[in-house]
């Protein structure tokens, strides 16, 4: 990937947004408290979920990665072992692991200022192993370049999933498009 995309500024959830999240997912938004992150293209790739569901059920991922493009490109990743490869490397290389530490603190402390979860893990792996790509990129989206290193090290291997436009277009109003009905 050229450039990675920039942070963006977190902010409440419009209708649109919520009718992107739901085209994207193919669901509606369960807990979602934000927007955490935008695709260049302008819709939200990144949401902020609340640490449990409205049904009260415990939901760790604080961050959830919705673009269908960027899953599919991290699904790639995954499917050429990158998660193992990462993995190892955390045991063999002590800055790496105390980064990636680091992140799993990061991840927890932004949730728990939300809700605490207590005993739950943070998510993606951390702090041990790297068992999610996804959930790593969406932190790294979320937090900004130098939170999650193997967050930003998955961004750094991804096409830009946003050239082609937006994954979704739709309706100001959260109405389905005419290109949706197609």
């Amino acid at each position: 990937m050229e450039t990675p995309p920039p942070t963006t500024p977190r902010t409440e959830p419009t209708d649109a947004d919520v009718e992107a999240f739901r085209q994207q997912l193919g669901r509606p938004p369960r807990g979602l408290r934000a927007i955490a992150h935008r695709c260049p293209c302008g819709q939200p790739d990144v949401v902020e979920t609340a640490p449990r569901l409205p049904d009260g059920t415990p939901f760790p991922t604080l961050y959830y990665l919705t673009c269908p493009r960027a899953n599919s490109a991290i699904g790639t990743l995954e499917a050429e072992g990158v998660m193992k490869e990462m993995t190892e490397r955390l045991g063999t290389d002590p800055e790496l692991a105390a980064a990636y530490r680091a992140a799993h603190e990061d991840y927890i402390r932004r949730r728990d200022e939300i809700e605490e979860l207590t005993g739950f893990p943070s998510a993606g792996g951390m702090p041990d192993r790297v068992k999610c790509l996804h959930v790593l990129v969406a932190h790294s989206l979320a937090a900004g370049p130098g939170v999650n290193p193997l967050g930003d090290e998955a961004i750094a291997m991804l096409p830009e999933w946003w050239r082609k436009g937006p994954c979704v277009t739709p309706a100001q109003d959260g109405t389905k498009t005419e290109e949706d009905a197609q």
